[in-house]
């Protein structure tokens, strides 16, 4: 066990150990990734004026490391809003895993904050050990325990990780890490499966994202959970809410309110964008980088095709 009760940040920094990642789409990831490549002229670059990511779970086999690190290295924002479990404490508690890629994403999002993207980091439940420094400033990366965030087109959007609205959470905190355990067992179990899958062919699929969309009672948790949500962005007068928490991005209006979730990093690799006009939309990152592999692919066979067409 590891004391995370003081300088979490640079605790992480310091903690650093090396560590390989393989995902499917492994090849659409460029091969210098390091956090000091920012590439403005790489494939796929662009810039937005906001970004939202949460459910990272830095410290866990699970993480998507390397998927976010060429995210964070090809889209550029104004505005980034750590909403909420960037690291997760609680593994890090049970046992300590942090590989390079991990250390990697840290310093992408320090780098970013000297550059002058302004980063601002909402604890979730995973990280809450972030909430004994709110008001502080890490590197350049605010912590706050909540932001009113107003969009382009003036719309007002509260950000909150959303543990504090999930009853779970508050009132069965043990259920809370009973369920931490058993979704640490799927993803793991997840990622044998994708491996299986990858040798075959097939593209990347979520066994913990399926079951929630399929099983009632996770169903309904997650419909209590929005409609909860939206109802104390109505009674705080804003237009719409940004969370994450339960790792299902969503973008939907429940009576009103604008309810958006960004996803998460573990299952679908998916972050929420606010261009110039003040419209949001949902990246879905695993989309881009099987479409990226597939440019890789046909690439690879072109130059295959020239290379034996100039020999013969």
């Amino acid at each position: 066990m590891r004391p995370w009760s003081t300088s979490p940040l640079m605790r992480a920094l310091r903690s650093a150990t090396p560590g390989t990642g393989h995902l499917p789409w492994q090849g659409a990831l460029s091969a210098d990734n390091t956090p000091h490549d920012d590439d403005p002229g790489a494939p796929r670059a662009r810039h937005v004026r906001t970004v939202w990511i949460s459910d990272v779970h830095l410290g866990t086999p699970g993480c998507q490391a390397h998927a976010l690190l060429d995210f964070l290295k090809h889209v550029e924002c104004d505005t980034l809003y750590l909403v909420g479990d960037i690291v997760d404490g609680w593994q890090l508690r049970r046992s300590w895993y942090w590989p390079q890629a991990h250390n990697d994403v840290i310093q992408k999002l320090l780098r970013k904050a000297r550059k002058g993207t302004r980063v601002i980091f909402i604890p979730g439940n995973h990280d809450e050990f972030g909430r004994k420094y709110l008001g502080h400033n890490f590197g350049g990366i605010e912590v706050a325990e909540e932001w009113l965030h107003t969009t382009a087109d003036g719309r007002l959007l509260w950000i909150t990780h959303g543990d504090l609205y999930d009853g779970v959470i508050q009132c069965a905190r043990w259920l809370a890490y009973v369920g931490d355990s058993a979704y640490e067992f799927v993803l793991r179990l997840n990622r044998h499966l994708n491996s299986w899958r990858a040798r075959m062919g097939l593209p990347y699929w979520s066994l913990s994202r399926y079951l929630k969309l399929k099983v009632k009672r996770a169903v309904s948790y997650v419909n209590d959970f929005e409609e909860a949500l939206a109802r104390e962005t109505h009674k705080r007068g804003a237009q719409g809410v940004v969370c994450g928490h339960i790792h299902h991005a969503e973008m939907r209006d429940i009576g009103g309110v604008l309810y958006c979730n960004d996803g998460d990093w573990v299952e679908s690799l998916t972050a929420l964008v606010e261009h110039a006009d003040g419209r949001l939309e949902i990246l879905d990152w695993a989309a881009e980088l099987t479409q990226a592999q597939t440019q890789v692919q046909a690439q690879a066979q072109t130059k295959t095709s020239k290379a034996t067409a100039a020999a013969q």
